[in-house]
């Protein structure tokens, strides 16, 4: 929730560029890139700890999220160039300082 307030307009649940969109860098977001998906893994891990059951955890970050982070970076790069390949060269994708 901390990174949908931090999004603000700019949130959308598919791949789009809304009016006015930017590149947020403050909040979650200076922190990771794709904070979203970091809480959702988290929650993930948790659940997964819990249960005692790591196999889909494992396929839906490989096979799932990581092709639509994927398709998100590209995206991002094709629309703000220069810009957002900074932040992605110092800003990591979903863990702080290893991934």
């Amino acid at each position: 929730m901390w990174a949908r307030v931090f999004l603000g307009a700019n949130w959308s649940a598919t791949v789009t560029i809304k009016q006015d969109h930017e590149i947020i860098r403050s909040g979650p977001y200076a922190l990771v890139r794709h904070p979203i998906y970091s809480g959702l893994l988290l929650g993930m891990l948790g659940t997964a700890i819990a249960i005692g059951e790591m196999r889909g955890l494992v396929g839906l970050v490989f096979l799932g999220w990581w092709l639509k982070l994927q398709t998100e970076e590209q995206f991002l790069v094709e629309q703000f160039g220069t810009q957002y390949l900074k932040y992605r060269q110092e800003t990591k994708a979903l863990i702080p300082f290893v991934l």
